[in-house]
């Protein structure tokens, strides 16, 4: 499989760490966020990915051009995109089958079988659009919202209605289909468009991670982060 990795926002709730930087490429016990997915994601068979770059893409450029495994090709983004137009303008690169998408700044732990093998091992093409790895929003330690998913039995997805509170936040973690997104036009969207037409059709799952996943949404967050895994609070 190949993968995408979204490194191209702007980090504004991590100021004034952001400032200089790009917020993937903060680091966490002592390797970029950025690194560690691109290291997760080599591990899984991954042996090519695009990684988006948009606020100071020069320095995403320099931090990649040093990795081999896998392959990154940076798919710099003047105007930014968000994550559907990331991903959309990155469809040529992705090729025809299935392929990963993960945030840039996601960090997780995995349980007994890493995360990414039990999502390639659970997606069907046949009846899924996408599969996104999804936290109990129990286990989440930081606001969390409403929720992000409802999940059914069979593990399908839907979007709370409004005033109910979801169980499950997602992870920034996922299987897509490029059929899903080609549909679309390469501007500025966010792959939500992508998720609540294939939610429509029945073709949006969800599989619960059973590891650890650190929300890194602010530099508190980063700190209490560092903190727990040097600890070992985990």
């Amino acid at each position: 499989m190949r993968a995408m990795v979204l490194a191209a926002g702007l980090g504004q709730r991590m100021r004034p760490l952001t400032s200089q930087t790009a917020k993937p490429l903060l680091t966490l016990r002592g390797r970029s966020l950025l690194d560690h997915a691109l290291d997760r994601l080599g591990d899984a068979g991954v042996t090519q990915a695009v990684v988006n770059a948009h606020w100071k893409a020069e320095k995403i450029v320099a931090a990649m051009a040093g990795r081999s495994a896998p392959r990154v090709r940076v798919q710099l983004e003047p105007e930014l995109l968000e994550t559907g137009g990331g991903v959309a303008r990155a469809l040529p690169q992705l090729g025809d089958e299935p392929f990963y998408v993960v945030n840039g700044d996601a960090y997780w732990l995995d349980g007994a079988t890493p995360a990414l093998t039990r999502l390639a091992q659970a997606f069907n093409p046949e009846t899924m659009d996408a599969l996104l790895l999804l936290v109990r929003t129990t286990q989440v330690d930081g606001s969390v919202g409403r929720g992000d998913f409802l999940m059914d039995g069979w593990g399908r997805l839907q979007r709370p209605a409004p005033h109910v509170v979801a169980p499950y936040i997602f992870a920034g973690i996922q299987v897509l289909r490029p059929e899903l997104v080609a549909p679309e036009a390469v501007r500025r969207f966010s792959l939500n468009r992508c998720y609540d037409r294939a939610a429509a059709s029945g073709r949006l799952f969800g599989l619960v991670h059973d590891g650890v996943w650190f929300h890194l949404s602010t530099p508190p967050d980063l700190a209490a982060a560092e903190r727990r895994l040097a600890q070992r609070l985990v």
